[in-house]
């Protein structure tokens, strides 16, 4: 079963490098270009100038200068705690935490990682050019265990805190003890990161581990938002009881102003839709901006779906089975830029 170790993780010197604020950064992955734009320009030292590079190789140098000139600075080895106080959409606030560091990156058919998303070999160049120029993983991986939580927040002052997206981040440094767990991990977060990890360690055997942030799947906080589908186009034209408003507890359709619920015997939503042959789909969590992009004659219809449950997620993993692609939105994303692993 798989072990979380401690790691030498770099980290910003503010006093060095500037405000936190201004330096993190969401995922690569959900970035589109006028925010990279906006990072970018941010800061000198914003992690999109690692994350996002215009070239690997440059990522690559930045990151020497910066650690040459302690913009960033190695940490003894040791774990980290990581809290994220966040609002929900339903407005009540939450708090997820869990334990940051190095997990063994080991295939899918060992058995200590589970996955639930398909992965395309185009999405993973990029990320594999990039950790083989800086030898180093950028931002962490969102990882579940199906067990109670592993240990308790510390009490004091946090070393680390920053806002990002409407996210509050807390980090704080714990002891250099490994952690045995006695249940496979789940990659909520961080497919392609994962898989890249692995082929990574099959060219270099010195790579054995990658960065990851492990969350009990029991605690609080730990969410999955439904990702609505908003399509140009359908195979199959979707017909079904119309209702006065979306209800909630079913697959719906919006089109033409009007709401449908559609019946399904598949235990997925997004797996039902695919009865329907659509085309040209962009995602969203936001009900609402589906909806309105359908009255703004963007697109044809927009599928509403429920979101799977946690224990859907593992009992996916579990039989080595895969979700359509953007079946889950684990809520809400980690802030990148607050410690890298270096490999």
């Amino acid at each position: 079963m798989p072990t979380i170790e401690p790691f030498r993780a770099l980290r910003y010197d503010e006093a060095v490098a500037g405000p936190l604020d201004r330096l993190v950064a969401p995922p690569y992955d959900v970035i589109d270009d006028d925010q990279r734009y906006s990072l970018w320009h941010s800061s000198d030292h914003n992690i999109v100038h690692l994350t996002l590079p215009d070239s690997p190789e440059q990522a690559a140098a930045e990151l020497a200068a910066w650690r040459e000139s302690g913009v960033l600075r190695e940490e003894e080895p040791a774990l980290w705690w990581l809290r994220q106080e966040f609002t929900g959409p339903d407005g009540a606030v939450r708090v997820r935490e869990g334990i940051a560091g190095s997990v063994e990156a080991t295939p899918y058919s060992e058995g200590q990682v589970l996955r639930h998303e398909q992965t395309h070999a185009k999405a993973k160049e990029g990320r594999l050019s990039l950790l083989r120029a800086t030898r180093t993983q950028l931002e962490p991986i969102f990882l579940l265990y199906d067990a109670d939580p592993l240990a308790e927040g510390p009490g004091g002052e946090p070393l680390m805190q920053v806002e990002e997206g409407g996210v509050r981040t807390s980090v704080w440094r714990l002891g250099p003890d490994a952690i045995d767990l006695a249940e496979p991990l789940l990659i909520a977060d961080g497919h392609h990161r994962y898989e890249t990890a692995v082929e990574f360690r099959e060219e270099e055997p010195s790579a054995a581990h990658t960065f990851a942030v492990l969350v009990s799947a029991r605690a609080p906080g730990v969410e999955i938002l439904p990702t609505h589908r908003v399509v140009q186009a359908v195979g199959v034209q979707p017909s079904g009881f119309m209702t006065s408003t979306w209800d909630t507890g079913s697959l719906a359709v919006y089109q033409d102003g009007n709401f449908y619920r559609l019946d399904s015997d598949d235990e997925l939503d997004t797996r039902e839709i695919d009865r329907y042959e659509p085309d040209g789909i962009r995602y969203t969590p936001d009900a609402r901006q589906a909806i309105e992009a359908v009255d703004a004659e963007l697109a044809l219809l927009a599928f509403l779906v429920r979101a799977p449950s946690v224990a859907q997620v593992f009992a996916f993993g579990r039989r080595g089975e895969t979700m359509p692609p953007k079946t889950t939105f684990f809520y809400p994303k980690l802030t990148s830029g607050l410690l890298l692993h270096p490999v």
